[in-house]
C-alpha cells in the first residue's frame, strides 16, 4: 500500500519550504472527453470516509458541466487521498496531516484542510476518528511551542531551517509566530464539540494547551513593550525575515496582539495584523464558552471573554478609517501610532475572508463590505488583472501572482450569483488542465503556477461547489 510518505518521496515537488513553478507539460492529456479521475487508487489512499464518497456521488449528479465535476471530484476528497498520517496512540486518535509537497505539518492548513469535512463526521465514526487526533496532534504540538507554526510528525526530527535564528527546537519545522495557528486549533476543537457534541477531547492536556494559547495571546499585546520572541532566517527573501533583529516594527501598546508574520508565511510591515486578531476575538469567545459549559472555570472564562472584548474594541478604534473612495474600511494592518496599510492577503485570515471564516456579531458588516469593495478593486495595489485571469496576490509568489484560494473566497462571500459564476469559471480556465488549484497562477500565463499538490486549495474549492449545491443548486447547472 502506497503511504503518505510515498507520495512526497514520489513527487518531483517534494523540497521543503520551497513553492516550486511548474508546467502542465505531463498532464495536458488529463483534460479529455471522459475527464478521467485523477484520485490516487483506492488502495493508494492515505485515509478514506464512506461520508466523504457519498457526497461526492451525490454533488457530482447535481452539476452540469462535465469538466467542473471532475474539478470536484480530484479537489474535495484531496486532503484524505494524499496527506494523512493517521494512528492510534496509546488509545488515542493521532492524525499528522501535511499540507501537500511540504512534509510539515502547519496548525492553520491542517485546520482548514479538514474542515469541510465536519458536516460529516456523524455519519462516519472514522471520519469523527479523524478530527480526534488531528485535535490531539495539535495539542501536542503547541505545548511543544506555542510560537511555532508547523512540525515534524516526528518530535525528535531536527528542522530543516537549521539557521533559523533562534534554532526551532526539534519536533518543529519552522518557528514563525502567526496568530491565527493558534486560533485554528480553538476553532477546530470547539467545531468538532459543537457538530459532534463530544466533550471527551477537553482533557487535561487540552486544558493546559487553551491556557497556554491565552497566555501567549496575552504576551503579544506586548503592553510593557516586550516580547520573548523573535525570528531572523538567513536567506535572500526578506519577506520570511522580522525587522529589528528579529522582533518586528515597533508598536503602541493599544489591546491588540502582536503578529510576526502573516498566513501566507509573510512577514508582517505593521505588528498588529487586522485579520488575526478578528480571528482571535472569536477565538476567545469560543474558549470562553468551553470553560464555561464544560470545564467549568468561570473566572478563567471571564479573563477569555474580557479578553476578546479588549481586542474587538482595539480594532474598530485603531484599524477602522475613513477611506475617499469606499467610506469607513479596515486596514490590513496597523501599529497603534497611526501607520496604516491597506491590502490583503489571499490566504484565510484575510479581511474578504471575515465573511466565511467568523460569526458576524464578531466584525461590523457595513465596514466589512466596503473593505471588500476596495480589495476587489485596481485601487488595492496586489489585486492583478492579465490576460489568464484576475484577482488578488501577495508578495509571497511575486508580482503578478494570482492565488486561486483568493478566488474560491470571493465566490464563498459574494451574494451574486454572477460573480459567483465569474469566480467559478476564473478557476475553471487557470487550473491548466490539471483538474486541482493551484498555489498562484501567473496573470498572464496559467502555465506558470506554483504548487501542484496544494491540498488545502483543493479542499477549500471543494467545499465551495458543496456551497452552491446547498444553497444554489440552479448554479451549478448553468456552468
Amino acid at each position: 500500500m502506497t503511504t503518505r510518505r510515498d507520495f512526497l518521496k514520489k513527487s518531483a515537488l517534494a523540497t521543503a519550504g520551497v513553492s516550486l513553478l511548474g508546467t502542465s507539460a505531463a498532464w495536458s492529456a488529463a483534460k479529455n472527453i471522459d475527464f478521467k479521475s485523477c484520485r490516487p487508487a483506492l488502495t493508494d489512499r492515505t485515509f478514506t470516509s464512506e461520508a466523504v464518497e457519498r457526497i461526492i456521488t451525490k454533488v457530482k449528479k447535481g452539476i452540469k458541466n462535465p469538466e467542473l465535476s471532475w474539478m470536484f471530484e480530484n479537489c474535495f476528497p484531496n486532503t484524505l487521498d494524499t496527506t494523512v498520517d493517521f494512528e492510534y496512540i496509546d488509545g488515542k486518535p493521532d492524525a499528522y496531516i501535511i499540507t501537500g509537497d511540504i512534509d510539515a505539518m502547519w496548525l492553520r492548513d491542517s485546520t482548514a484542510q479538514i474542515w469541510p469535512y465536519l458536516p460529516l463526521i456523524k455519519e462516519d465514526k472514522k471520519l469523527a476518528d479523524l478530527f480526534k487526533g488531528l485535535i490531539n496532534r495539535q495539542t501536542k504540538c503547541i505545548l511543544l511551542d506555542p510560537y511555532a507554526n508547523a512540525f515534524y510528525k516526528d518530535f525528535n526530527k531536527e528542522t530543516h531551517w537549521k539557521k533559523d535564528k533562534p534554532t526551532p527546537k526539534p519536533g518543529v519545522h519552522e518557528r514563525k509566530w502567526e496568530i491565527d495557528s493558534l486560533c485554528y486549533a480553538v476553532r477546530l476543537a470547539y467545531g468538532y464539540w459543537k457538530e459532534a457534541g463530544d466533550a471527551s477531547i477537553f482533557d487535561k492536556e487540552w486544558e493546559k494547551a487553551a491556557r497556554l494559547v491565552v497566555k501567549t495571546l496575552r504576551t503579544e499585546q506586548r503592553k510593557n513593550g516586550k516580547t520573548p520572541y523573535y525570528f531572523e532566517r538567513v536567506r535572500r527573501n526578506r519577506t520570511v525575515t522580522a525587522p529589528f533583529k528579529g522582533k518586528g516594527r515597533p508598536i503602541k501598546p493599544v489591546g491588540l496582539i502582536c503578529s510576526a508574520f502573516r498566513p501566507s508565511d509573510d512577514g508582517c510591515m505593521y505588528p498588529f495584523l487586522i485579520p488575526s486578531n478578528l480571528f482571535a476575538v472569536e477565538s476567545l469567545a469560543q474558549l470562553s464558552e468551553i470553560f464555561t459549559e464544560v470545564l467549568k472555570d468561570k473566572d478563567f472564562s471571564n479573563e477569555c471573554s474580557t479578553f476578546s472584548k479588549e481586542v474587538f474594541d482595539a480594532i474598530h478604534k485603531y484599524a477602522v478609517t475613513d477611506h475617499l473612495d469606499y467610506g469607513k474600511i479596515y486596514a490590513y494592518e496597523v501599529d497603534g501610532f497611526g501607520n496604516k496599510v491597506f491590502v490583503d492577503d489571499p490566504n484565510i485570515p484575510s479581511l474578504i475572508a471575515m465573511k466565511y471564516l467568523i460569526k458576524e456579531e464578531y466584525y461590523q458588516t457595513d465596514v466589512y463590505m466596503n473593505t471588500r469593495k476596495y480589495l476587489l478593486s485596481s485601487d488595492n495595489p496586489y489585486y492583478f488583472k492579465g490576460k489568464a485571469g484576475e484577482g488578488q496576490g501577495g508578495p509571497h509568489a511575486g508580482m503578478d501572482t494570482i492565488w486561486p484560494m483568493g478566488i474560491i473566497l470571493r465566490a464563498k462571500t459574494s451574494e451574486d450569483d454572477k460573480e459567483i459564476v465569474w469566480c467559478i469559471k476564473q478557476l475553471m480556465n487557470t487550473h491548466n488542465d490539471m483538474g486541482f488549484m493551484h498555489e498562484t497562477f501567473h496573470k498572464d500565463d496559467a502555465s506558470k503556477f506554483s504548487r501542484s499538490w496544494f491540498a488545502w486549495a483543493n479542499t477549500l474549492f471543494g467545499e465551495l461547489i458543496i456551497k452552491l449545491y446547498q444553497e444554489k443548486p440552479k448554479l451549478l447547472k448553468s456552468i
